[in-house]
């Protein structure tokens, strides 16, 4: 399955990806001057929480679009829904 993303959807994702990235090289940082263990492991957190964001936001649209298209043989298939549930755990 191919996702299809809108402009809009595509740029949101990017720039959740984008700050992850700023903030693991934040963390990164961090570890490499002795930081304080607890700054550390807050910001490591805050990278987390972004990386799952655009996880669900990839799999939103990936959910809609089965959802929505008009092959009966893609919105019904019990095989496509097992790999969505199996991409969605896989961030749970």
């Amino acid at each position: 399955m191919q996702l299809d993303m809108s402009a809009e959807e595509l740029k949101s994702a990017l720039n959740r990806l984008r700050r992850a990235q700023g903030q693991l090289a934040g963390v990164i940082k961090m570890m490499e001057e002795g930081r304080d263990c607890e700054d550390v492991v807050t910001q490591l957190s805050a990278v987390s929480k972004a990386l799952d964001r655009a996880g669900f936001s990839i799999i939103a649209t990936g959910l809609q679009q089965c959802m929505t298209s008009e092959d009966p043989e893609v919105r019904d298939s019990a095989q496509m829904r097992a790999r969505l549930e199996k991409l969605f755990l896989s961030l749970a």
